[in-house]
């Protein structure tokens, strides 16, 4: 049986080795290490099962799906509402100014790929990650479901990696974490496709206080 391309397509969207700089970015998981509130493999378990379930499931992922709608539709208007809403939602100006970067590199990712739509969003203020994301899923046949799953996948694994090096976790315990997590993912990927507007929003106290007090954080190996 021949491989889907769009698998193929959504393996190099969400491959670590996707020059966005996504291994950059700890999203104040360093300062709640430094600070003592994750300190171990359970708490890091813990803080990151909040933000997914609580921000990513409720925010990023049925935006996500959104902005495909609104790239299927070419409706540029709603692309940038959407894009503009998501960015609205971060709590810090570290949360914002790295999504806005990413955004920037994967729009330079996506020109080279010979998406030449992305161009036109290099002065967009409001760029987000998850509207170039939702660009390339759109324009590569994959499926609204599968791209949540591949955007939260790339999330959590990325900030599982974060952890094995802040904590610090050994790779056991790290690769056990994202297993488990990553259990979670199918269940707030419908979650996030049943969500009406009005149902949008949610909120981790813990993670905007820790990306306020990293802004100012004195030592740190990660921009946010």
């Amino acid at each position: 049986m021949a491989t889907d391309p769009a698998l193929l397509r959504l393996l190099q969207l969400v491959s670590p080795s996707l020059p966005v700089g996504m291994y950059s970015y700890s999203q104040g998981l360093e300062t709640a290490v430094a600070e003592g509130w994750v300190h171990d493999a359970a708490s890091a378990r813990d803080w990151l099962h909040a933000v997914l379930t609580r921000s990513l499931a409720r925010t990023d992922a049925p935006i996500l799906w959104r902005l495909m709608d609104a790239w299927q539709s070419d409706d540029s208007a709603k692309v940038l509402l959407w894009s503009e809403t998501l960015a609205a939602f971060r709590e810090t100006a570290e949360l914002r100014l790295e999504d806005r970067q990413m955004g920037l590199a994967l729009v330079r990712v996506l020109e080279g790929l010979g998406l030449a739509e992305a161009k036109a969003w290099h002065r967009h203020i409001s760029l987000t990650f998850a509207a170039m994301f939702a660009l390339a899923a759109v324009r590569w046949r994959i499926s609204q479901s599968e791209a949540i799953a591949g955007y939260l996948w790339s999330w959590l694994e990325n900030q599982v990696l974060c952890a094995i090096k802040l904590v610090p976790l050994g790779q056991a315990a790290g690769q056990g974490m994202l297993y488990e997590l990553a259990g979670l993912i199918p269940a707030q990927t419908e979650l996030a496709l049943t969500l009406g507007d009005d149902d949008l929003g949610g909120s981790v106290f813990g993670l905007a206080l820790a990306s306020s007090r990293h802004e100012m954080q004195y030592s740190r190996l990660f921009r946010s």
